[in-house]
């Protein structure tokens, strides 16, 4: 049976697909760089959010535990993550030990935090912090499937570290390690100084293809399927890799500032955030030629957004403080 969504686009065909200039030089001078893209700011919001909104702080990231649904949450000024159970559980609020860059899923039932100095692993379900010292400010964190830690720092250097965090080996020849995906056995790395995507050469202690990713990359995710899917901010589209070797699959246009991004493995969707209009837009990617499967309107200032993989339930999080917004699978189906 066919894989989806590995499907070269007629878009992305016509779209040159080029290796990065200057990733092999050893001066970051030499480098073609950008300042890293934001989010752009979001208007005051026109049409009622969809779903139901609770208050919070102006939230910084946000993700949803798979296996518990257990969302986490950092707010405004970083050093504060909030853990709440879904459907509306208890929530437990954490105080981190320094400001958060980063937050993505390690181990079942664990979020890794990525602070200066420090990979914070936290349990899902009690709160606890466990600290992991990195040599460096660390501005991103994954896990393998072996256990072993990935560190990316804003030097542009990635640690292969050992659980307890002993140095396994170090790749220079980044700006800025920026997000990292380990959804397949082929690490990739984002760098939003170089608006680029790099596979980690891990059997040659080296970085291997890179490419260019649009003319501003902000965010990067893995699906199931192996797809690194990123949101190019500066040039409105979103933009699907495959790695193993780094090929740009798909590259099409979806509106005003796409920006933070959640897959839904259940309905084998991407929701894309729209800071620009207040949105969230849904796209089925199993075709060489996306479809739109939901457009729903936001709270104010959309920069994070989850799904719950047990319910498909989809949260938005407002970097305004306008609130979490929750909408529920149940509602996208029935179109509302």
């Amino acid at each position: 049976m066919r894989r989806r969504g590995l499907i070269r686009s007629v878009l992305a065909g016509a779209i040159a697909v080029t290796v990065l200039a200057g990733c092999s030089s050893k001066d970051d001078a030499d480098k073609p760089t950008r300042d890293p893209v934001a989010a752009a700011v979001a208007p005051e919001a026109v049409a009622a959010p969809a779903g139901a909104v609770t208050p919070s702080a102006p939230i910084r990231d946000l993700l949803a535990d798979p296996g518990t649904g257990i969302l986490a949450s950092i707010t405004d000024p970083g050093t504060t993550l909030q853990l709440l159970a879904q459907p509306g559980g208890t929530l437990r609020t954490v105080t981190l030990p320094g400001a958060a860059a980063a937050l993505s899923l390690g181990k079942p039932g664990e979020f890794l935090i990525a602070v200066p100095g420090k990979i914070l692993r936290v349990d899902a379900a009690s709160g606890a912090l466990t600290e992991v010292k990195v040599d460096g400010d660390v501005h991103a964190a994954a896990v393998r499937a072996g256990g072993d830690l990935i560190a990316g720092l804003a030097s542009g250097k990635v640690l292969v570290l050992a659980p307890d965090g002993a140095v396994r080996e170090t790749i220079s020849g980044l700006v800025s390690a920026d997000a990292i995906d380990t959804s397949t056995d082929t690490v990739v790395v984002l760098d939003r100084h170089q608006t680029a995507l790099a596979e980690l050469n891990l059997a040659d202690h080296r970085l291997g293809l890179t490419l260019r990713a649009g003319d501003g990359a902000a965010e990067m995710i893995g699906d199931h399927f192996g797809r690194r899917i990123v949101t190019d901010t500066a040039g409105g589209q979103l933009l699907v890799y495959t790695a193993d070797p780094l090929v740009l699959r798909q590259g099409f246009p979806v509106g005003s500032s796409p920006y933070a991004l959640a897959y839904d493995k259940r309905s084998e969707t991407v929701w894309v955030t729209l800071t620009g209009s207040n949105e969230v837009v849904g796209y089925d990617l199993s075709t060489g030629i996306p479809v739109e499967v939901g457009r729903y309107p936001t709270v104010r200032q959309p920069n994070t957004v989850t799904i719950d993989d047990r319910t498909g339930d989809l949260f938005v999080g407002s970097g305004t403080g306008d609130g979490l917004q929750r909408i529920g699978a149940d509602q996208r189906k029935r179109g509302q």
